[in-house]
């Protein structure tokens, strides 16, 4: 009888030990399983969960706008005092609904081709106002004109334009005609061919946003979703190869396999260039473990605290011989209007960016831009990019409108808040296709493991004790 107990007491530790191998066995094997089944999810052809929310997503994204609203527009053209705005907002537009349109693989490359098409449409429950309300602005076709044509004779010739048109250095104008455009009555008069229509984001709808090539991950995994080439605004090519400023992706996902200590590379054509976001923290969005990146302060650095931003300083004097930070001049794919970038509100910029303006009150928690990844898949499943569109404008001597101006201003137009989060179905999708069978197959490999270790060791204590009664 002592000896069927000493078996059977052996016989349990050898199932507890093999248990425990199993499990530890199946947990680099159940590893390589995800890492199989990821990779195949991830890649951009057709059939995979990838490619479905990639020629269409499935989170409503929305673009909110901030007008900043002049109060003193007279003082200023006048006197050339602080300019004082009022921030009105948000007014809310559906932005990226539209499907990727003529997509096309490339096999040899592995390479996926496409067309990304534009279209806004305007949320009335989601904003303070309608698109008809009035804001004061800065005249924008009068700022860029001595920019545009910095001979003296030629700003003759435009000032008696500006002149006949009635037109000043600030001008009332909605919401509509501001961001997707209007017929300037002081280029309506220019005798030569030009673009008479003038608005932030004009042209935009029914247009596309330039041709895209992304590599596919057929290949190699770690470059899916990479843009290979980009062809779209005027000068944008050009600028972008000599200062490498396209690469990574369109961040709405990344190379899977997301670790903290990445850097991840995205390119937007709003700003013309490609840019980085750096790990911030671990959040939890809707059950779903994710990976918070936010876009750093260096980001926007001077080119004397961040090289990479070199391209970006193109003279010396508005950049105070390159030292100014918080703003990028994008003017040179904007074909010479002098647009700059920044931050929402000058968020890190230089103190003197925000010196002349009163009403600015930045704030790291509602102007700061964040990815939140799911570092699995590489999924970007929240997301908020804030950016502020800036005009310069300096004194012109021979410009009524703008010659009792003293010194230069970096005028804020407005600021945007394009942001997305994944639905609550799509949540739920995602935690069973994804997150609940990773969770599953780890909840399985621990309970072998720990399972088979509290056996062998249970069983062991027993037989030692029953060991040690026979010799006693």
């Amino acid at each position: 009888m002592g000896c069927n107990r000493n078996c059977g007491l052996i016989a349990g530790a050898v199932i507890g030990a093999v248990l425990a191998v199993f499990g530890g066995i199946l947990m680099p094997v159940g590893d390589m399983l995800i890492e199989k089944t990821i990779k195949k999810e991830v890649v951009l052809e057709d059939g995979t969960i990838a490619f479905k929310n990639w020629v269409k997503t499935g989170t409503d994204v929305y673009r909110q706008f901030w007008i900043f609203d002049v109060q003193n527009p007279d003082e200023v053209a006048l006197n050339s005092s602080k300019i004082k705005v009022k921030q009105r907002g948000p007014y809310t537009y559906r932005v990226r609904y539209l499907a990727k349109e003529n997509i096309t693989q490339d096999p040899e490359t592995h390479t996926v081709s496409f067309l990304q098409p534009n279209g806004a449409i305007f949320e009335p429950s989601l904003s303070v106002g309608t698109e008809d309300d009035t804001f004061t602005i800065l005249n924008l076709a009068v700022a860029a004109a001595p920019h545009l044509y910095p001979n003296s004779f030629v700003q003759g010739i435009l000032n008696s334009l500006i002149k006949r048109s009635k037109s000043s250095m600030f001008q009332n104008r909605t919401l509509k005609e501001l961001l997707w455009g209007y017929t300037d009555p002081f280029l309506n008069l220019v005798p030569y061919p030009v673009t008479t229509t003038v608005g932030v984001f004009y042209p935009y709808n029914n247009t596309a946003d330039g041709i895209y090539k992304v590599f596919n991950g057929k290949d190699d995994i770690s470059k899916v979703a990479i843009i290979d080439t980009y062809k779209g605004r005027k000068n944008l090519s050009y600028w972008s190869s000599y200062c490498d400023l396209i690469n990574g992706t369109d961040a709405a996902s990344f190379p899977p396999f997301v670790e903290k200590t990445r850097t991840l590379q995205f390119f937007s054509s709003d700003i013309c260039r490609s840019i980085y976001a750096v790990f911030g923290a671990e959040m939890n969005l809707k059950g779903i473990p994710v990976y918070r990146f936010v876009l750093p302060a260096l980001a926007f650095a001077s080119p004397l605290q961040n090289p990479d931003n070199h391209c970006f300083c193109t003279e010396k004097i508005i950049s105070k011989n390159c030292t100014l930070y918080g703003v990028l001049d994008i003017s040179k794919c904007k074909e010479g209007k002098p647009v700059y970038i920044s931050l929402p509100h000058f968020l890190h910029g230089s103190p003197e960016l925000a010196e002349p303006i009163e009403g600015l009150s930045p704030n790291e928690e509602e102007h700061s831009t964040y990815l939140d990844v799911e570092p699995i898949t590489g999924f970007t499943l929240r997301f908020a990019k804030r950016l502020q569109i800036n005009i310069l404008v300096k004194p012109a001597r021979r410009i009524d409108a703008l010659k009792n101006l003293k010194h230069n201003y970096i005028v804020p137009i407005l600021w945007l808040n394009e942001t997305g989060t994944i639905g609550d179905e799509k949540a739920e999708m995602f935690r069973k296709q994804v997150t609940g069978k990773i969770n599953l197959l780890g909840l399985v490999e621990m309970v072998l493991l720990s399972v088979g270790v509290v056996m062998f060791i249970a069983f062991m204590i027993s037989y030692c004790a029953c060991r040690s009664k026979r010799v006693n």
